[in-house]
């Protein structure tokens, strides 16, 4: 038991590498100063280019799902579903930026890759159907994670990944209520595709 509470920590450790702020910098940017203030792939994509928000988006999801694979393997899936959480955690709250991180939906697709493919993929393609109808990433991020505790309730039962998808879909609206504020005035930002 003591071996798996310190693979915890090592996940919150390693969920809160600030890879979008690592990357900016080689660009000389500074993302929590620039757009919308956020560490995360949207954010890096619109304030340091496009391939840097795609690296971001891939080093974010991998910090998510690494961990969680490596825990389902050698802990087992209620192991993994925590492991998932603090690395959610360690990007939301992250220790090497005074607990101020993203929004943690990169990470959480990367952990949901792992726990449960399927309801990610369909998460995922709710965010797809919705950035493309309303080019409003927001939107889309805050619709597949709602749907991400409803697979789990429905596919998965009440265990350790049902309240693990719940309680990270509640935080991922908890970060976005800037954004939501911005929705329900019309001003929330738009992308081009």
């Amino acid at each position: 038991m003591r071996g798996e509470v310190l693979f915890l920590l090592g996940c919150y450790l390693v969920g809160g590498i600030p890879f979008g702020l690592l990357f900016s910098k080689l660009k000389g940017i500074d993302p929590r100063k620039a757009g919308s203030g956020n560490i995360g792939a949207t954010n890096v994509a619109r304030t340091a280019g496009k391939s840097l928000g795609v690296l971001t988006l891939l080093a974010d999801g991998a910090k998510g799902a690494l961990p969680v694979l490596f825990a389902s393997k050698a802990f087992g899936r209620e192991w993994a579903a925590l492991a998932g959480l603090c690395c959610f955690l360690g990007h939301l709250f992250p220790l090497y930026l005074r607990f101020r991180g993203g929004k943690g939906v990169a990470t959480a697709l990367g952990v949901f890759l792992v726990l449960m493919p399927l309801g990610a993929l369909l998460a995922t393609g709710a965010f797809v159907i919705a950035v493309s109808l309303t080019r409003i990433v927001s939107l889309g991020s805050m619709l597949g994670g709602i749907l991400l505790p409803v697979y789990a309730y429905l596919w998965e039962g009440q265990g350790y990944v049902f309240w693990v998808s719940l309680l990270i879909s509640l935080l991922v609206l908890v970060r976005h209520k800037a954004n939501i504020q911005r929705l329900l005035k019309g001003t929330e930002h738009k992308i081009s595709l």
